[in-house]
């Protein structure tokens, strides 16, 4: 058939030139894109190897699909239309976890189908616009980590992957993957597990299993390969120091990589209640200290460029004193994003919220640091609730 355009996608693949699609795999690489619904010229099919009669001559014959274009910072809605979907999706994915843990403890299967489904929608999300999931998973609660963990790793490495023009069904694994990746923790008592002080040698052994656990339960609930390495090899390292089997890069995939990065990337900048944060800038030095030996340096530079050095949802003071939260991106220029400001430090009181957008040329202001709530007793779950949702 003769493809006029694209119709109906999750994806954001923009046609250049029409053309004829005659076989299978064209018609794959369309499906793998994102793409559920085309546009066809019916005069143009061809039937038994024939072309149907028109009155004017076709354009030539491209037996390829139509020539693409992929922007992975296309954004077919608005932050302030996507947060209201966006929060419903993590607070479902929140209590599937619960449950998750629920029913592993009691003996009982965990719900496949759900998974799935759940980062199916955090991968729709992401697509549509990015910003809203990645705001969300920067704003958590301290007691709430080992929950918010896993569905943070899946949301940020569906935007890793998306940024690496990564095919949709390979997303949907890595996405399912990540958040079953800690999964196994359900086996590890909770003296270990909910330690406020570091773990004995003894002790991190045993948490060290978790990870052969988490490979076993998505290995069993045939996920597929992806899913199940990145549930069981997220802390091998690229020089066989990780765990739990000394991998070493050769033996590690792409995807394996990717989790690796983003899961320590996640954990360094978790607020929990013996532990604050890091900002992201820092949480990014450490991970390149580790790059070549630990992680991928290239892949390292693509998730930084693909989040950003100043990720939306971080909390950032001005050269004004202004304090507000990053709540849209600019690949552009990433160093100046859109900021809400609703916070004054030099005069320690809140001010009206505004949308400041650094890159506008009449915005006399621009980033001086990432900082932490904590310095100036800021509530920012409570001013998200209140200020950022529609």
């Amino acid at each position: 058939m003769y493809v006029a355009g694209v119709i109906k996608q999750t994806g954001h693949i923009k046609i250049k030139s029409q053309g004829w699609v005659k076989t299978q795999k064209s018609i794959d690489k369309l499906v793998s894109t994102g793409v559920l619904e085309v546009e066809i010229d019916p005069d143009k099919t061809i039937q038994n190897g024939q072309q149907q009669q028109q009155q004017q001559p076709p354009p030539p014959i491209d037996e390829s699909i139509p020539e693409t274009v992929f922007n992975p910072w296309h954004k077919s809605a608005s932050i302030e239309s996507e947060l209201t979907q966006a929060t419903k999706l993590y607070d479902e994915a929140k209590t599937l976890q619960q449950k998750a843990f629920v029913d592993l403890q009691s003996g009982g299967p965990i719900n496949i189908s759900a998974f799935k489904e759940t980062a199916h929608g955090l991968i729709d999300s992401v697509f549509r616009n990015q910003d809203a999931l990645a705001c969300i998973a920067r704003i958590r609660e301290k007691d709430t980590y080992l929950l918010e963990h896993s569905i943070n790793v899946s949301i940020l490495i569906s935007i890793f992957a998306k940024h690496m023009g990564i095919e949709r069904p390979i997303i949907e694994q890595m996405a399912t993957g990540a958040l079953l990746h800690d999964i196994g923790k359900v086996h590890i008592p909770d003296s270990i597990l909910q330690k406020p002080s570091q773990l004995t040698k003894d002790e991190f052994e045993v948490m060290k299993s978790h990870a052969k656990y988490s490979f076993d339960i998505v290995l069993q609930a045939q996920l597929g390969k992806i899913a199940t390495e990145i549930a069981g090899y997220h802390h091998e390292r690229l020089d066989g120091s990780g765990y739990p089997y000394g991998y070493k890069t050769d033996e590690l995939s792409q995807y394996v990589k990717m989790a690796a990065i983003v899961d320590v990337y996640d954990a360094l900048t978790a607020e929990r209640i013996y532990k604050v944060g890091m900002t992201p800038v820092k949480a990014f030095k450490i991970l390149k200290e580790g790059t070549p030996h630990h992680y991928d340096t290239e892949l390292l530079n693509i998730f930084i460029n693909a989040i950003g050095v100043y990720p939306v949802g971080t909390l950032v003071k001005l050269t004004s004193q202004r304090v507000g939260i990053v709540c849209a991106s600019n690949p552009e220029a990433p160093l100046k994003p859109t900021v809400k400001v609703f916070y004054h430090a030099k005069h320690m009181h809140y001010v009206e919220v505004k949308d400041v957008d650094l890159s506008n040329k009449r915005v006399d202001d621009s980033l001086e640091a990432a900082i932490k709530p904590e310095e100036f007793s800021l509530d920012l779950l409570k001013f998200f609730r209140h200020s950022m949702l529609p």
